[in-house]
């Protein structure tokens, strides 16, 4: 199966299927020298993981990062980074019924027909445990970036369902395990999708995730704009069915004189862009956020169609996400780390001894 390398310079390739032996990557362009041990990994794998709550999937992954090459000594050296987990809490019984059916909503059908074959057991390549690997990958990515030029990335859930927060704490986001910047919502949103999982059913989501320190000029004018590869790259996340920059889908109601982002010499005046103009880092924050559509692995029964194309019911047993959102936030805020990290080598690589022509506005 092609297409599992993400980046140019800082490239990502994962491995791996959800109830397979284990999954990896192999990190290949990380600059040399960085301090780099399983430890570093244990914060942001745990805040993906599933079991750690009533509130999402049951499966519990010890998720023990191996580093199986490219350090040496407790440091980066500069070769390919090889990360593997074995999974010890696979259930391939619970998809035994789906080997001759197509689940709604799922990539069953679209793999069936693309490869002539495929993995029914929790969804193969297809499965969110995929993104166990993109969190590992992300999390080189954020430490190079803070370490080197002192850059922040943050998410958040901003909606659940028709849910949104009264107001925003950012120190409430790591204190729940919605990731919900409002603490006085929390009981909420424990009543909402405990009644989801009741009936069985599931509901969507939206991620905010933004990037405070992005120096300015990381990104290129026509085909490697920072916002169109953020886009790419968040699209790339399961489940995912909508990305905004800034302002995003708001831009269609707003005028142009609301919309634009005037500038003076204390600073911008506002932040509708996210922080990119031209497909090029403004120094300002980098905002880009996520629709998540609704987990389609639900208990309501639905109807499908079988190998034969015979008309079926399908009722997907199993442990499941009432709402993927709730655990995507460290997902999303890897793959903005990953493009910013490849978007700062190849900056440094063309444009590394370009000093400013005129004062830099403050952010």
């Amino acid at each position: 199966m092609a297409g599992n390398t993400f980046g140019t310079l800082f490239a990502v390739t994962t491995f791996g299927e959800s109830h397979g032996p284990a999954i990896g990557c192999v990190v290949d362009g990380c600059p040399p020298g960085m301090p780099l041990a399983p430890e570093d990994f244990r914060r942001d794998l745990d805040r993906r993981a599933t079991g750690r709550s009533r509130h999402t999937s049951q499966r519990r992954e010890a998720d023990q990062i191996e580093i199986l090459s490219g350090v040496y000594e407790g440091r980066t050296t500069g070769t390919p980074i090889g990360l593997l987990i074995r999974n010890t809490d696979a259930r391939s019984k619970d998809y035994r019924e789906l080997t001759e059916t197509f689940r709604p909503g799922h990539a069953d059908y679209t793999y069936w027909h693309k490869y002539g074959i495929r993995d029914p057991r929790g969804g193969g390549r297809s499965s969110a445990r995929e993104t166990t690997m993109r969190v590992a990958a992300g999390v080189i990515a954020k430490k190079w970036l803070a370490l080197t030029h002192g850059i922040r990335i943050r998410g958040h859930l901003a909606q659940l369902g028709e849910l949104l927060p009264q107001r925003f704490d950012a120190e409430a986001v790591e204190d729940n395990p919605f990731f919900w910047p409002d603490p006085s919502m929390i009981e909420a949103l424990e009543r909402y999708v405990d009644a989801l999982r009741k009936a069985g059913d599931s509901v969507g989501a939206r991620v905010t995730v933004v990037a405070d320190g992005v120096p300015v000029g990381w990104g290129e004018p026509i085909y490697g704009k920072l916002d169109a590869e953020l886009a790419s790259a968040l699209m790339s996340i399961n489940a995912v069915k909508g990305v905004e920059i800034g302002a995003g889908f708001a831009a269609v109601a707003q005028k142009g004189t609301e919309h634009r982002d005037e500038i003076t010499p204390q600073g911008f005046l506002s932040n509708h862009a996210g922080g990119i103009l031209g497909g090029i880092a403004t120094g300002q924050p980098v905002v880009a956020s996520i629709a998540f559509k609704p987990t389609s692995s639900i208990l309501v029964p639905g109807r499908s169609v079988n190998l034969a194309g015979e008309p079926v019911e399908v009722r997907t047993i199993g442990r499941h996400d009432p709402c993927v959102g709730i655990r995507a936030t460290p997902i999303a805020e890897a793959m903005v780390a990953l493009v910013l990290i490849d978007q700062a080598l190849r900056h440094r690589a063309q444009c590394g001894d370009v000093a400013p022509r005129s004062p830099r506005v403050p952010t």
